[in-house]
């Protein structure tokens, strides 16, 4: 008696549903391996600090820009303070003209700790955009 095959000639097997995780565990064995030996080869890469430094000699004139924790701004020339303060539509032309003919006359910005980084960084903006080339930020030294 014949066997009774399946249309198409080939026997019907069955799907395997099941994942086999030998292998799986098998490969995330080895790269656990391979970054356990590699992690203390790794350098940590350093980074250079900007630092405080002391300069040789005082500039003859200095103009300070104070910002102050209500917002406001007010100009200083040489230690000598100007009574009004300013708005940042003046800054530009205020500083200029406190810098005189010498273009190269700094400027440092003074700020309290709890003035906004924001309206730090829109001052010195504002006098790059107006050509001043010597922009520094006052320290506190010590704590």
């Amino acid at each position: 008696m014949p066997q009774m095959m399946a249309p198409g000639g080939a026997r019907r097997r069955r799907t395997m549903n099941e994942i086999n995780m030998v292998p799986f565990i098998d490969v995330m064995l080895v790269l656990l391996i391979i970054f356990m030996v590699t992690a203390p080869l790794i350098t940590t890469g350093v980074v250079d600090l900007p630092s405080v430094g002391v300069s040789k000699a005082r500039p003859l004139s200095v103009v300070e820009l104070i910002v102050g924790t209500d917002g406001k701004l007010r100009l200083k020339v040489d230690g000598k303070a100007d009574a009004q303060p300013l708005t940042l539509a003046q800054l530009s032309e205020r500083v200029k003209r406190a810098q005189g003919v010498d273009a190269k006359t700094p400027v440092v910005i003074s700020a309290d700790r709890n003035v906004k980084y924001e309206a730090v960084v829109e001052v010195m903006n504002r006098l790059q955009k107006a050509g001043v080339q010597r922009v520094g930020l006052s320290v506190k030294q010590g704590s």
